[in-house]
């Protein structure tokens, strides 16, 4: 179980280790270049999220289109023409956030 006396006790046993390999701590430069990759990673997964949104509400409403870039455009200009009957306005308007 975790508490401050087994941390404590932890802590006392690696400094006593002659063997005790320590981590260096990175430069600002590494922790910069491995948040960079962390927020492009998480940028990505919420893309998809949206993408898989958009595409599943509008495949409730029968709408459905190739995948890809292709696709995606398709059905972004949908949901922009607002000249079309195939999604309804209040549909449209909940659509329009993502």
């Amino acid at each position: 179980h975790k508490n401050d006396a087994s941390d404590a006790e932890a802590i006392c046993e690696a400094v006593t280790r002659p063997t005790m390999r320590f981590v260096p701590t990175k430069s600002e430069e590494q922790q910069s270049v491995l948040m960079l990759h962390r927020v492009r990673e998480l940028l990505i997964r919420q893309r998809t999220m949206l993408v898989n949104a958009l595409r599943g509400h509008l495949a409730e409403l029968g709408i459905i289109t190739r995948q890809g870039a292709t696709g995606l455009s398709m059905l972004v200009a949908l949901v922009e023409d607002e000249g079309h009957d195939l999604i309804p306005p209040l549909a449209r308007s909940a659509l329009f956030l993502l």
